[in-house]
């Protein structure tokens, strides 16, 4: 998790902010709901992965998917962006999907954590799906 906020802050750094009555727009990271995945991969063949998240106001819109690999592990999140500014942003909690293709390689089993927020004591959550890779 640390590499997502790291990117985070990446990504806030290169926020944009413009007088001429443009908005500003910064990058949030945002929850997993649930993940729509199959139970097996068949080897080197290609996957839609289905994410639903809330997209918490009007002032959120979907950016990009946030996915690094480390081993047989996938860490992913949703990365929105947020507008800034003069907006008159509403809160409206819309459950949106998202998807990305993964192609199941050379691994035996693939781990995927959806990043889920954070609990009470800042502690990283993952929804955890192990799929298993057949031949």
């Amino acid at each position: 998790m640390k590499k997502i906020v790291v990117c985070l802050l990446f990504l806030l750094a290169l926020s944009c902010s413009i007088d001429d009555g443009m908005q500003e727009v910064s990058f949030v990271i945002l929850p997993v709901e649930n993940a729509i995945l199959p139970t097996e991969f068949e080897r080197n063949e290609t996957y839609d992965i289905y994410l639903e998240y809330l997209r918490p106001t009007s002032c959120h819109g979907f950016n990009d998917i946030y996915y690094m690999s480390e081993s047989n592990e996938r860490t992913v999140a949703i990365v929105a962006n947020y507008f800034q500014g003069n907006y008159t942003c509403t809160d409206i909690d819309a459950l949106t999907e998202a998807s990305f293709r993964f192609k199941a390689t050379t691994e035996d089993s693939y781990v995927f954590k959806f990043w889920q927020g954070e609990d009470e004591n800042g502690e990283d959550q993952y929804l955890i799906v192990e799929v298993p890779v057949i031949d």
